[in-house]
């Protein structure tokens, strides 16, 4: 079960992750990314997390991608409704999103199974570190190991 912490109510609500299609969020709404363009890359899938109950609004997105035998985590954007202090909505979607990247790690078969890599911005490096146990590898670039990956995945997806 996947749950992602409702603000304003203080209660955890039911949330599931599922793989994109359609139409998703459009920059003019508030989105950084195009999602239309990115679901359509090569070698990439794209994951939608929205409440079970409400399935219209999404709450985050992950594009994760196969490269040399390793999943990486390529975009991953949290709802603008989502985002900040004041009047964020809910919490939880990114902690979901990472954790999910990391349980589909564990089907790759050879030395990168479990692992989840990633390119950081230089600001979010040190909450990377920190909130989800990731490692910088060089420069930018982190991984989550197979340790930590399992440590999110049993406190995100549960």
């Amino acid at each position: 079960m996947t749950y992602i912490y409702d603000l304003a109510s203080n209660d955890l609500i039911e949330a599931e992750i599922v793989l994109a299609s359609g139409k998703l969020p459009l920059k003019k709404d508030g989105w950084k990314f195009d999602w239309n363009k990115l679901i359509k890359e090569k070698n990439s899938e794209t994951y939608i997390l929205r409440l079970k109950k409400s399935t219209k609004n999404i709450e985050g997105i992950l594009q994760l991608k196969m490269e040399y035998g390793m999943l990486i985590m390529e975009v991953i954007e949290i709802a603008p409704h989502n985002l900040g202090s004041s009047n964020k909505r809910f919490d939880y979607v990114a902690g979901c999103l990472i954790a999910f990247g990391c349980r589909r790690s564990f089907s790759l078969k050879g030395p990168y199974k479990g692992f989840l890599t990633f390119t950081s911005k230089t600001n979010l490096i040190e909450l990377y570190k920190t909130k989800y146990g990731a490692n910088q590898a060089l420069g930018q670039r982190m991984f989550i190991d197979d340790i930590n990956g399992l440590k999110l995945i049993k406190k995100y997806l549960n």
